[in-house]
């Protein structure tokens, strides 16, 4: 079955266009709703959202939604991805969602749902889900109807389990950090979760109005967390996105650490804590080159898998490992949380700096990528990947790099571009590489 509405992480898109309408969020809800109706018991679905302008529309469409087909409905406000999913589990949920773009600018959004083991939703759900969007669904008698209410504490709830992933006696007393939400849903609960442990806290991007979420702040514009870092003199900047499921840091000379040395740091330090399972780390195609050989100069594997966090997630669960994500920051430690959780994994990278008495740039920077160059070229439609010219510039660029390299060249999941990347021990090699193919597809596009 194609997908009209599922893409790679949940449902997004340009609000009130396409499928990111409130009528289609409405849909959403009943149709999610009859799906997780199972067994006897009062149903209850979870809500969060971000801080997009757009949230207050879908919010309440999704809300008309679930209780329309007898579902009680939670309501949290802005929180983090990672706490709906917590919340979900942790309420004996039937279901969680939220209401986030991620990293898109305001004008887009998007739908992510979790079942009740707090999880995204497999496959076989969404394609279920998506089914259903194509009918109305039963409606729930009169006295069937839901209930929606909003709950106060969600905020410390989750501020308390992030804590919580650390041991008692590691304080981040001593450190000044500068943290950037992006405008975005963690701007309350992440300033707190550090200040509460201990540290000095500047926070940037903690003053969303609706349109202002990822502009020119968080993990995708670091401009604003390295000149405050190296301005104020901090130990370390914390940069998350727009709903707080990655995680970029910048070091105290301002230099970034992207999510391959995170990687690097969480499972090699895992590893002689001797908590690292599965013997290796769960990453993408995309992960650097560097990161698979300072893995395996230690013993370990660096598994690869599809671009998506939920195909490192499946990799994870599937072969038993506990550290994963994606070098855009993407981190997922399934010891403490079902989901990427930038603050978690951030507080991870603090304590390792607190334990080892190191500077950031000192402790983060574990290896030297090779150089690696991705470029994204834009398409208003069709298939560019299928035409001839493109695949012969793909087939020029492989035998160029003549095994010293490798391509990765996608479609983005999100959005209509053509992700394309080359990354080799030659950084003329692999800009040539990357120049012939966008150029191929550029034409192929117009």
């Amino acid at each position: 079955m194609s997908r009209q509405y599922f893409g790679t992480d949940g449902i997004r898109g340009r609000t009130n266009a396409g499928v990111m309408t409130a009528a289609v969020a409405m849909k959403v809800g009943q149709a999610a709703g009859r799906h997780f109706l199972r067994g006897d018991h009062r149903h209850r679905v979870v809500i969060g959202k971000d801080t997009r302008l757009s949230g207050y529309m879908l919010e309440s469409a999704m809300v008309a939604g679930f209780t329309s087909v007898g579902m009680d409905v939670v309501l949290l406000g802005p929180m983090p991805t990672p706490a709906v999913a917590m919340l979900t589990r942790e309420m004996r949920a039937d279901v969680g969602v939220m209401i986030s773009a991620s990293h898109n600018p305001y004008e887009d959004n998007g739908i992510k749902l979790f079942g009740p083991d707090g999880f995204k939703l497999s496959d076989e759900d969404e394609l279920a889900i998506e089914a259903m969007l194509g009918s109305q669904q039963p409606l729930a008698q009169s006295e069937e109807i839901g209930r929606a209410r909003r709950i106060d504490d969600a905020r410390g709830r989750y501020i308390h389990a992030v804590k919580a992933s650390l041991p008692h006696a590691v304080r981040l007393d001593g450190l000044k950090i500068v943290v950037d939400c992006a405008n975005g849903a963690a701007y309350q609960v992440a300033p707190s979760a550090f200040w509460e442990l201990g540290a000095e806290v500047i926070a940037v991007g903690v003053t969303p109005n609706g349109k202002n979420i990822n502009d020119k702040v968080g993990s995708t514009h670091l401009e604003l967390v390295k000149e405050t870092v190296v301005a104020a003199g901090a130990d370390i900047g914390i940069a998350l996105d727009g709903d707080a499921d990655r995680l970029i840091i910048v070091d105290e000379k301002g230099q970034t650490v992207d999510g391959d040395q995170i990687m690097a740091l969480i499972g090699s330090q895992w590893a002689e804590q001797g908590r690292l399972s599965g013997g290796g780390v769960v990453a993408t195609v995309m992960s650097n080159l560097g990161l698979e050989r300072f893995l395996k100069g230690r013993g370990l594997e660096l598994v690869r898998t599809k671009v998506g966090d939920r195909h490192v997630l499946e990799t994870m669960r599937g072969g038993g490992y506990n550290v994963g994500g994606e070098q855009s920051g993407h981190m997922i430690l399934l010891d403490h949380a079902t989901t990427g959780d930038g603050t978690i994994a951030a507080l991870q990278v603090l304590a390792a700096l607190v334990q080892s008495g190191k500077r950031a740039s000192e402790l983060l920077h574990l290896f030297d990528p090779v150089p690696q160059l991705l470029r994204n070229v834009r398409f208003a439609g069709g298939k560019p990947l299928e035409d001839a010219a493109v695949k012969a510039a793909i087939a020029d660029a492989e035998a160029s790099l003549d095994g010293r390299g490798r391509l990765v060249i996608r479609p983005s999941g999100t959005e209509p571009v053509i992700r394309v990347m080359a990354e080799g021990d030659d950084a003329g090699e692999v800009e040539a590489a990357v120049a012939s193919i966008c150029a191929a597809v550029e034409r192929a596009a117009a």
